[in-house]
């Protein structure tokens, strides 16, 4: 095993290279498994854990901030061990509000954003948040609104850095520029959805973060399981949603090539998948969402693959890339 620390981008805080995605917790994973995974996340050396307020599928939106809020009340240190992040921006229909636009539709108003942080704190069950990330860009909301709304809550103590996911690369230049006109410190890190099978945000997201000194944190490393195995599971005769199967029929040769690959290196392809994000040096931490504690075992062994300029090649033509970075991608 062998969790590394490095920094978030260009900013002095220190992150472990995996970040432990929450959104399996209280919908495919217990409480009582939540609290092991996270347990077992620390003994490993993980401290970076994300989460959103609009977590809580197969409930309701907050109830994952809620089970995390009530691990970090044991005690213990837990919070003092971890760099805690949460999500706003989306719709929060909880069973104990009235209707409310702001808060029942997307968004990122001043009015919102201060409503939902006091209400994730008080989920979470903490004073501050470390890591406070727009799920989505609001191009319906002005910069000056937003970024005055950030700076409030930095200031009163309650958030410390910004970040941003689901942002195209001119969104993360816009909002940093917009930032230093303010003579803030502007977004740290962008959450996007990046793997083998989509590779798009090389194009511009992945060198907007580069440029503006951003920690890129991948989601779905493994392309909703695609890239874990999908073909054995399935010629296995293991229980998939029809889609999914369809899917897998759809590009069998190029999942055989893949599964071949692994199996010739000696590592299970879900491993394979996080160490190739891992060799992007942009790439601070994938954001991975095990199940089980097996699962988060597996995550952290990927962590000391190394990776040949022979095999990332082979990589590369399996799953082939947008072709470099915007503009020479498509252009001159």
């Amino acid at each position: 095993m062998s969790v590394t620390h490095r920094h978030l981008g260009n900013h002095g805080v220190r992150v472990s290279n995996l970040c432990l995605g929450t959104m399996n917790f209280g919908w495919h994973t217990s409480e009582e498994d939540s609290f092991r995974i996270m347990d077992r996340a620390l003994e490993l050396g993980i401290n970076f854990f994300d989460t959103a307020d609009v977590y809580g599928w197969g409930g309701e939106p907050g109830s994952t901030e809620e089970i995390i809020g009530r691990w970090l009340a044991q005690g213990g240190g837990r919070r003092e061990a971890i760099v805690l992040a949460t999500k706003v921006y989306g719709t929060m229909k909880r069973q104990d509000t009235r209707p409310e636009p702001n808060s029942h539709g997307p968004g990122l108003s001043a009015y919102k954003i201060r409503k939902h942080l006091e209400a994730s704190l008080r989920r979470l069950q903490v004073e501050h948040v470390d890591l406070y990330q727009m799920h989505h860009a609001d191009r319906h909301c002005p910069w000056d609104e937003i970024w005055q709304a950030f700076d409030v809550a930095a200031k009163q103590g309650k958030i410390i850095y910004v970040g941003s996911s689901n942002f195209a690369g001119w969104d993360i230049a816009t909002a940093c520029q917009e930032a230093s006109r303010r003579g803030l410190m502007g977004l740290v890190s962008e959450q996007s959805i990046y793997n083998l099978e989509n590779r798009m945000v090389e194009l511009e997201v992945i060198p907007a973060c580069r440029h503006y000194g951003l920690g890129l944190m991948p989601w779905s490393p493994l392309a909703g399981g695609f890239l874990g195995g999908a073909l054995e599971k399935h010629d296995g005769g293991r229980r998939t949603e029809e889609n999914f199967a369809k899917r897998v029929e759809d590009k069998r040769a190029q999942l055989q090539r893949w599964e071949d690959l692994c199996r010739r290196i000696g590592h299970p392809p879900g491993e394979v998948a996080l160490a190739w994000l891992l060799h992007n040096p942009v790439v601070t931490a994938p954001i991975v969402g095990p199940r089980t504690v097996e699962q988060l075992e597996s995550a952290v062994r990927a962590t000391a693959i190394e990776l040949d300029r022979e095999t990332l090649d082979e990589l590369d033509q399996i799953f082939p890339g947008p072709g470099g970075e915007a503009p020479v991608a498509y252009a001159w």
